[in-house]
């Protein structure tokens, strides 16, 4: 399964941000929820399938574990998201080349703004 359709529900994104602390029980990580054990179990197999938790047997117990390499191709997706800046705009290269030639204007005609204008 795609982690990324794991993600999308937001039981299963509480599940992993509990299981970032440390590995539990599905007692313990229904505790937290107001739905069946049942149901929280089948969240579990979601975000395992999807690669995100793994399962331990203890005993009678199952303790459910962050799998964190799992995580990589949302990471990816972040990463890469975060290295792109949105085009400039035109129209501020327009507004910046303007204030520029205004500048250099009243430089050469060797007057200064009034004062209070915001410009030199």
């Amino acid at each position: 399964m795609d982690p990324f359709v794991a993600l999308a529900d937001p039981v299963r994104r509480d599940l992993l941000c509990a299981l970032a602390s440390g590995p539990a029980r599905v007692v313990d990580l229904a505790a937290r929820h107001p739905i069946s054990r049942p149901a929280v179990s089948k969240h579990l197999r979601v975000l395992a399938e999807a690669g995100l938790v793994t399962a331990e047997d203890r005993g009678r117990e199952r303790h459910y574990m962050l799998a964190r390499p799992g995580l990589a191709p949302v990471r990816a997706l972040l990463d890469e998201l975060a290295g792109h800046r949105p085009p400039i705009p035109e129209s501020a290269f327009d507004a910046l080349d303007l204030e520029v030639r205004r500048t250099v204007h009243d430089r050469r005609a060797g007057t200064d703004a009034a004062p209070g204008t915001g410009r030199p």
